[in-house]
């Protein structure tokens, strides 16, 4: 793990509404779902008990995953560098890769990665080339899928 964990304001929104949405509705209901099916006598061979209490860790590893993670969040706010030409975490970017093919990407957290909608993370290899890198600039990257000339022709801070 990398020592920032840098994270868009969206982002550390959705993990703040997890973590008080599993502190204040899911882990109360299953304590009471527990509480209930403990009043029922033995708990060897009591489903509800056993899938309860499976249930409350796996809700607790996940509360304290939530909580480490919005401890060592750094967030950034992308629209600070609003109408700069050069790429910086939070940016939408669209490259032509070898003169042919467009791919707009958004460089985004480790917690709000979502291929299906381009949004990727810093530490990946694309962005880590495209970090620092300006509008109009022109490089090789190479990925599993071969060598490829990128050409970034758009920068947007609109995230």
């Amino acid at each position: 793990m990398h020592d920032k964990n840098y994270i868009t304001l969206a982002g550390y929104a959705i993990l703040r509404e997890e973590l008080h949405n599993l502190v204040t509705k899911e882990r109360p209901h299953y304590v009471h779902l527990v509480n209930w099916a403990a009043s029922n006598g033995d708990r060897s061979e009591n489903a509800d008990y056993q899938y309860g209490k499976k249930k409350l860790r796996e809700i607790d590893k996940r509360i304290h995953q939530l909580t480490k993670k919005i401890e060592h969040a750094e967030v950034v706010d992308p629209r600070v560098h609003d109408g700069k030409e050069t790429v910086f975490f939070g940016a939408t970017v669209t490259i032509l890769r070898n003169q042919t093919q467009e791919q707009t990407v958004t460089i985004i957290g480790q917690d709000e990665i979502d291929p299906s909608t381009n949004k990727i993370s810093w530490t990946s290899p694309l962005a880590k080339i495209l970090l620092r890198k300006n509008l109009g600039d022109t490089f090789m990257f190479t990925s599993p899928q071969g060598r490829d000339e990128i050409e970034i022709i758009e920068i947007s801070y609109d995230t």
